[in-house]
């Protein structure tokens, strides 16, 4: 009934899809086993993607060739960039979703993708042959053969939903949790263990009273996500903002003894950084009251999202506690909250490519690795599809460094210090902020997708001319001058030093506050010499001319950093006949067996003086 196939993939969450698309497109013969077709893609939680950090990895997803900055594109509702009074570093992109939609196009756009085929099924097991995983095995008894398998599981294996004292196995409402390949899986050496995330209620937005909150409207410009030409709304969407009060706290800890939370019901750790209402009113008991955003569901629905109301409290104290919240007066529930518990297998069981240490050809991406959100899920699937297809031809990983974008950060933060918690992307994480922004990752790597065959001819065209344009810009810029008269009358209504002589606009550039878009305003002839120009185009061209100090002492830095990078460690280095480590560091240099001393220098627990002595027995 089924072929041999190159890749399989486990999942067809936001990491499955990815994966799947990538190997496809690859030219790899790709199987994408997920339990139910209706949910592909589903936004399990949030129907919105990007963010502070998520919004530069779906940035890099779409330069690498990925689908995932072309749906948000498609089926955005709504779109700000956020942290615009911030430098371009924290210039974060983020869009609101139409969730029916969003699971629609990503659909759509993989039943169009050569190489790949669709099977509805339960993984139950793998195939492990010679110490490595050759295939998988369903709930319907079939065994499918494959090169390469990446597990992309979600919440599903062994999931429990827990609201208030009742819980039942699920990895999302109305949907059956997955078993078997943990239990297999421990049974082969590898370390399981539990996390749990959660999801606020779902209301009727016609029993709201927007006139009481805030409304928050999307930008008047959609810049959006991919970078090719896709297809902008028209109109948008606003969301609103309302607050908890002392009254909602206080009916919301009435449920606290029938809280699993609470009760010890629950094993997994949260999201630190995406807690339950409870646990924020617990944690932060000072606080009178806490932001909620008020989110549609889309285009063509009633359906609201409580952003910042996740809860697993029962289903008469949320609703009464809902009731309480200004503009929730009338409030009408389709669906509770609800916590849901889940296994993952640690990270730092994995290399570099995703690749398992344990098992050949087997990957892990998503929420198995330990992490949360879509976007976080999604760069994981990416880079695992790929490095799948690449075992499969024999080919060398592809593998991104911290210096080249956040994918590189968070698979690096993951394999090298582990994650005891669901991990979420922050710019903080990223010591190369200031390189890895959001609006030249096509930049980064669109040329490192084209040669591995992932992004297009077409993309690769438009990047070059992209380069090319900025180049002319900047070069303008170094020419053309700023007479006394022309600009001090600008200089004095914005509070800056006047000039007794003609400057060039990049000199005048690099005067804080002030920006190019200024300038043309205030100059007919910069903005007639640059009206040929995308905007896109002459806003790269400010920023690199605005923050070349800064770049240029990033790229030093990574320069510096980059001989440890280059330092391998042999495979077989025996960190126990060091006498000079100390205990801690001879146990995780054992157990995570870091790639290079680079790696080495950012376990955990390792401090600079263990990597002295390494690069001693190194011979370095």
């Amino acid at each position: 009934m089924f072929p041999e196939y190159d890749v399989i993939v486990v999942g067809a969450g936001h990491a499955g899809c990815e994966a799947a698309a990538a190997a496809a497109n690859l030219g790899s013969r790709t199987l994408l086993i997920t339990m139910n077709m209706q949910t592909i893609a589903q936004m399990s939680c949030n129907p919105a993607m990007g963010g502070i950090a998520k919004g530069q990895i779906v940035r890099e997803i779409d330069a690498m060739g990925g689908y995932s900055g072309i749906i948000t594109d498609l089926s955005m509702i709504q779109f700000r960039m956020l942290n615009r009074s911030k430098g371009p570093a924290m210039w974060s992109p983020r869009a609101q979703n139409d969730r029916m939609l969003f699971h629609l196009k990503w659909r759509e756009m993989l039943e169009k993708t050569a190489n790949l085929d669709f099977y509805q099924d339960m993984v139950k097991g793998l195939l492990i042959k010679n110490g490595g995983c050759n295939g998988v095995l369903t709930g319907l008894g079939h065994a499918i053969k494959a090169k390469s398998v990446v597990l992309t599981n979600g919440t599903f294996l062994n999931g429990i939903v827990h609201i208030g004292e009742k819980n039942f196995g699920g990895g999302r409402m109305a949907e059956k949790s997955a078993t078997g390949i943990t239990e297999q899986l421990v049974s082969l050496g590898f370390e399981s263990d539990r996390l749990k995330t959660g999801t606020p209620p779902r209301i009727d937005g016609r029993s709201l009273n927007y006139s009481k909150m805030e409304e928050q409207p999307g930008d008047d410009e959609i810049i959006g996500f991919s970078f090719t030409n896709t297809q902008k709304p028209e109109t948008q969407k606003s969301c609103w903002i309302t607050y908890t009060n002392q009254k909602v706290h206080d009916i919301l800890k009435t449920g606290f003894d029938r809280s699993p939370m609470f009760a010890g019901r629950i094993d997994g750790v949260g999201p630190r950084y995406c807690p339950s209402i409870e646990d924020k009113i617990n944690r932060f008991s000072e606080r009178e009251r806490h932001q909620l955003f008020i989110e549609p569901e889309g285009w063509n629905t009633v359906e609201i999202y409580v952003n910042g109301f996740s809860t697993s409290l029962p289903e008469e104290t949320q609703y009464e506690a809902l009731r309480n919240i200004v503009g929730f007066e009338n409030v009408k529930m389709f669906r509770p909250g609800y916590a849901i518990e889940y296994d993952f297998f640690p990270p730092t069981q994995l290399d570099y490519s995703l690749e398992t240490k344990l098992l050949h050809n087997l990957f892990f991406a998503g929420q198995i690795n330990g992490t949360t959100g879509y976007e976080e899920a999604a760069c994981q699937g990416l880079m695992a599809g790929i490095n799948a297809h690449q075992k499969t031809k024999e080919l060398k990983p592809i593998i991104l460094k911290r210096s080249d974008a956040y994918i590189g950060v968070l698979i690096d933060d993951l394999i090298s210090k582990g994650t005891q918690e669901p991990y979420r992307m922050f710019t903080s994480r990223a010591e190369f902020r200031t390189l890895l922004r959001q609006d030249n990752a096509d930049l980064r790597l669109t040329e490192l997708s084209y040669r591995l065959g992932l992004a297009s001819q077409e993309r690769m065209n438009k990047v070059a001319d992209k380069k090319d344009s900025v180049e002319k810009v900047k070069t303008l810029l170094k020419e053309i001058s700023a007479e006394p008269v022309e600009i001090n009358n600008w200089f004095e209504k914005n509070n800056s030093s006047l000039i007794t002589e003609k400057q060039k606009i990049e000199k005048i550039l690099l005067r804080p506050g002030v920006e190019l878009d200024d300038l043309t305003a205030a100059l007919p002839k910069l903005k007639e010499t640059l009206s040929p120009f995308t905007k896109e185009t002459i806003e790269q061209a400010s920023i690199q001319i605005k923050y070349d100090v800064y770049i240029e002492k990033e790229r030093e830095l990574v320069q510096r950093m980059s001989q440890l990078e280059d330092l391998e460690i042999p495979e077989a280095f025996d960190y126990k006949k060091i006498s000079s480590l100390g205990n801690e560091a001879r146990e995780k240099l054992t157990k995570i067996k870091p790639r290079t001393l680079g790696q080495a220098s950012r376990i955990s627990g390792i401090n600079p003086s263990d990597v002295q002595i390494l690069m001693v027995f190194m011979g370095r």
